[in-house]
């Protein structure tokens, strides 16, 4: 097992998924033939932090195992990073990542959202119109976001990603709930995959634009531990939030508790 829980659960996520992990003495290549313009399907894990000057190594190691890639992604399998001097990555152009894991081993019902829409079902995507929705959700919160990714690129990777998510899905090793509304659109979603050893493991918890503040995500992230425990069979649920966004308060109040952090870097592709 990594020392990352969240790398952990990303590597099993990408194994349901079809992903190619190959395991080398210095570090570890996770390739996504089916979807290469997925940054975090397509990275190397390293085994620890790099050191100073190690950089045009570890850039040399992702053109050899990516050649064609425009982006560049390198996770830290290691649970914690404080003391960590990234300076050298971040003056090279890198955005440094660190996420906070949180765990729990059961969910607590959110409060009433006083604005939840009336006749909402939350249910896994089923038809190809669920998962058309589930895609026109994943355009509505690019397309609004204040640092969009380029639109048709973006759309592309949804579909691709949507078709393993299904895939995944019909084998029985998971779901995408979402929350949608008596014509069929899908207000808020999320993925709850099985990474293995009775874990569970959250995927883009998202809500439309017009239907932020009404309690959804917090009931999607609720329901979605139910079903993982009752299908699954799942004893830990494990989650993954930017510290500097709402949602990692949502996500303790729902009786999550931070765990770890998860490093990584990324280069985004000059167009993106």
């Amino acid at each position: 097992m990594h020392r990352s829980l969240a790398f952990h659960t990303d590597l099993a996520l990408r194994r349901n998924e079809g992903s190619l992990i190959r395991r080398g003495d210095h570090h570890t290549v996770i390739c996504s033939p089916d979807n290469p313009t997925f940054w975090w399907g397509n990275f190397l894990l390293m085994p620890g932090a790099p050191r100073p000057g190690d950089l045009p190594r570890w850039e040399e190691a992702f053109s050899r195992a990516f050649p064609d890639a425009a982006h560049r992604t390198f996770g830290i399998d290691t649970p914690h990073s404080d003391a960590l001097d990234l300076s050298e990555w971040q003056a090279a152009g890198y955005e440094v990542l660190r996420d906070t894991v949180l765990t729990a081993s059961h969910t607590v019902p959110p409060a009433p959202g006083r604005a939840a829409p009336r006749d909402v079902q939350i249910r896994p995507a089923f038809s190809d119109a669920d998962w058309e929705a589930a895609a026109q959700l994943r355009l509505a919160v690019n397309a609004a976001d204040p640092h969009p990714h380029e639109a048709a690129g973006y759309e592309v990777f949804v579909r691709r990603k949507l078709a393993a998510y299904r895939a995944v899905q019909e084998g029985g090793r998971g779901a995408l709930l979402a929350a949608f509304d008596r014509g069929g659109a899908a207000l808020s979603a999320l993925g709850i995959f099985d990474a293995g050893e009775a874990v569970a493991r959250y995927q883009s918890v998202e809500t439309h634009p017009g239907y932020r503040a009404r309690g959804l995500a917090g009931m999607l992230v609720h329901a979605a531990a139910e079903w993982a425990r009752a299908l699954l069979g799942t004893r830990t649920l494990v989650i993954v939030a930017d510290p500097d966004y709402h949602a990692q308060a949502l996500y303790e109040r729902l009786g999550f508790r931070p765990t770890e952090t998860q490093l990584s870097f990324q280069k985004r592709p000059p167009d993106a």
